[in-house]
């Protein structure tokens, strides 16, 4: 197992406390492209993407080895799980979002919105009441590179909530250009989704209401050093983001506040471990981890 020097720049006093190990370990390496990194704790283990490989790869903590979860795996990007313990996948090339069950079997939640089919959903969350939110950008169609090449059928790149009562899909943003990265604030009062697309990348804020419609969707924070992807949030309420340079850390006022310097671009993160406090990312052909100093919201 490698390891890297960890590199924490402070921009702000607020980012002083936010520290962890001196070195951080790169798990495993040789992928063209990781993403959607899923930590289940039940098992110890942790589940990513090699997108254009097609296939889903599973670290196991109790042993430090890598294998294969799933093959092909539907050019699978983002993941997360619910608050059953199941896995909750972003497949690109199969062009929906599905959940896999106990016993292994998968059930589609999203595939086609008023009939006509996604373009290629990237990364998904779970709301505390069930519903599941994901972003519809169409880097799985746009080539054969991670996905299927193929024209939109919806014509634009939105936001969608899943029903959790009727499974209804319904768009909760339509104005973004290529909507990536998403995650709620700790009170679930707020979601911010990133726009890789947009110059300069950025993230926006909205407002949720309890019927799960938005509302507001300011910027909140703009990248510096490439395009913003996948985004998670700490208990303290600090926004973590995917960027070329590493992970931009925002106050919850907008500041951004501090860095976390990565060795390879990045593209996610997500918290990890029995307290929430081991960081995971994912970063080109590679995912490396380190324990940290503060705790991932859930």
């Amino acid at each position: 197992m490698d390891r890297v020097k960890t590199e924490f720049v402070v921009l702000d006093e607020r980012f002083s406390r936010c520290n962890g190990d001196e070195w951080m370990q790169r798990l495993h390496t040789g992928c063209r492209w990781t993403e959607g990194p899923v930590y289940f704790p039940a098992g110890r283990y942790l589940l990513f993407s090699d997108i254009p490989n097609d296939r889903t790869l599973r670290w196991d903590e109790t042993t430090g080895q890598v294998g294969v979860f799933r093959q092909p795996a539907g050019y699978a990007n983002g993941h997360t799980r619910d608050r059953a313990g199941r896995l909750i996948s972003c497949e690109q090339g199969h062009r929906r979002v599905t959940r896999t069950e106990p016993d292994g079997r998968v059930t589609v939640l999203a595939e086609r919105y008023r009939g006509r089919k996604l373009n290629s959903p990237n990364d998904v969350v779970e709301r505390s009441d069930g519903s599941i939110w994901f972003t519809d950008p169409s880097y799985g169609i746009d080539s054969d590179y991670e996905g299927y090449r193929a024209e939109s059928e919806i014509g634009a790149c939105h936001v969608y909530r899943v029903d959790p009562v009727d499974g209804e899909v319904r768009i909760v943003a339509d104005d973004f250009e290529r909507p990536n990265g998403l995650a709620f604030s700790v009170d679930e009062s707020k979601l911010y989704i990133a726009d890789t697309r947009q110059d300069p990348s950025h993230i926006r804020v909205f407002r949720v209401s309890g019927d799960g419609s938005l509302s507001g969707g300011k910027v909140f924070g703009t990248c510096d050093d490439g395009g913003f992807d996948g985004v998670r949030v700490d208990t303290a309420g600090r926004v973590w983001a995917a960027a070329h340079d590493g992970l931009h850390c925002f106050a919850p006022d907008g500041t951004l506040i501090g860095k976390l310097q990565m060795p390879e671009i990045c593209s996610n993160l997500t918290f990890g471990g029995p307290r929430g406090n081991e960081l995971f990312i994912t970063a080109s052909s590679s995912v490396y981890t380190l324990r940290v100093t503060f705790n991932g919201a859930r």
